[in-house]
């Protein structure tokens, strides 16, 4: 199995920066994709960015140019740096990884997710 566990979240004005950290620990060994999705209330899940253990990023058009995925494998954590943040990003983010090379909105969901962190951006 493997658990990741999520650091990070918390409350921020409009504007503001907030850095999130996912640290993957246990059965590791075929983990290649990291990354987080975030769901608001009310609103589907979505898939806020990707990477993989190559460092191949994906991101959602809505945080482009503001968010920066990242990842250092030697101590299996990935990490999300948010500028500019917004009020329609407040959300419970979570960590996500799979053993696939590529993080999506697809059905076929990631195996593995951590337990969540709300970010919450005030106007």
């Amino acid at each position: 199995q493997v658990q990741l566990v999520e650091s990070g979240g918390g409350l921020v004005q409009a504007g503001g920066s907030l850095r999130l950290s996912c640290a993957a620990s246990g059965s590791i060994f075929n983990l290649n994709a990291m990354g987080w999705y975030r769901q608001a209330p009310g609103k589907q899940r979505e898939l806020v960015a990707g990477i993989s253990r190559a460092g191949t990023t994906n991101y959602a058009d809505s945080v482009k140019d503001r968010f920066t995925i990242s990842r250092d494998n030697a101590k299996n954590t990935a990490y999300l740096q948010m500028n500019s943040l917004k009020p329609e990003d407040t959300a419970v983010y979570y960590c996500a990884a799979d053993p696939k090379s590529r993080l999506s909105n697809s059905n076929n969901a990631p195996r593995y997710w951590g337990q969540g962190t709300q970010v919450t951006v005030s106007s």
